[in-house]
């Protein structure tokens, strides 16, 4: 059996909201149970243990154990801000609510217990148009809240490959608020740690660019689209590593996701290892 789908409305992809990403894997386990043959209701109870956070995020049972808690107790509380109705159907409003109305932890078993709140019905079930869908394990080993949500932006345009987003509405999106306001700031504690989990944990890869207005920095420009299936050779080391140098620090980890040892081995010589990472993709796509 695959794993278990992710399915929302658009409308809730493209709202704006603040979540850990220890609420985002209690939230989106509870999603991925809802059946799509049967109608939701807001009495409906969802449960997610322990275990199964540590084994789908790859952490320490006890690690879940502590981040549960925490994560249930807040959760309560959370907010979500609508532009846009499900299905695309009916005029734009502007929507305030919650994503539960009741939270149940029981420490003793490790679980977390929750109902939907009524609002946000409609925007999980029985959707016919304007939706995405992709698989939890997708984004299971995320540990970066904006990496999931921006990870969720680009499926809801995976047919175009191509995404561009103003950065204001994608700051109100994340619920930024006051921080990060220098762009500097915000491309390396935001934008950067994200597309790196993007690339190296889900199966697409994405590269960005900025675009201005005047001088200032005003859009992002996403181009994404899913990794090769097949699996890189083992190649051996040559003199041309010593050429690949660019974005990306140390040889630990992978750009698209293509290891950096493969990439050092075969690239040309200048290429920084983004450049060589990219054509080595195209290459093994035309291949």
């Amino acid at each position: 059996m695959g794993s278990p789908l992710v399915y929302k409305s658009n409308a809730l992809i493209e709202a704006s909201y603040r979540l850990t990403v220890y609420e985002q894997r209690i939230l989106l386990g509870c999603i991925a149970q809802v059946r799509r043959d049967a109608p939701l209701t807001d009495q409906q109870l969802y449960t997610v243990t322990a275990q199964q956070v540590a084994d789908m995020a790859g952490v320490g049972l006890k690690t879940a154990y502590r981040h549960l808690k925490e994560a249930s107790e807040r959760l309560f509380d959370r907010r979500v801000t609508l532009h846009e109705a499900p299905n695309g159907v009916g005029g734009a409003k502007v929507r305030l609510t919650r994503w539960v109305q009741e939270v149940v932890y029981q420490e003793s078993e490790g679980t977390v217990a929750l109902r939907f709140s009524q609002p946000m019905v409609p925007y999980l079930s029985q959707l016919t148009e304007q939706f995405t869908r992709y698989a939890l394990t997708d984004v299971a080993r995320m540990n970066s809240a904006h990496a999931i949500r921006l990870y969720e932006l680009l499926c809801q345009w995976r047919v175009a490959g191509q995404r561009e987003v103003e950065i204001g509405w994608l700051r109100e999106a994340f619920q930024l608020g006051d921080k990060y306001p220098a762009i500097k700031d915000f491309k390396k504690r935001v934008l950067e740690p994200a597309i790196n989990q993007v690339n190296e944990h889900s199966p697409l890869w994405v590269k960005w660019e900025q675009r201005k207005t005047g001088r200032r920095v005003s859009h992002l420009v996403f181009t994404f689209d899913a990794k090769p299936s097949e699996k890189p050779v083992k190649a051996r080391k040559d003199k041309t590593s010593r050429n690949a140098k660019g974005k990306g620090g140390s040889a630990a980890g992978a750009i698209y996701g293509i290891p950096r040892a493969i990439i050092e081995a075969k690239a040309r010589a200048g290429e920084s290892y983004e450049d060589a990472a990219l054509r080595l993709l195209n290459e093994a796509k035309k291949g």
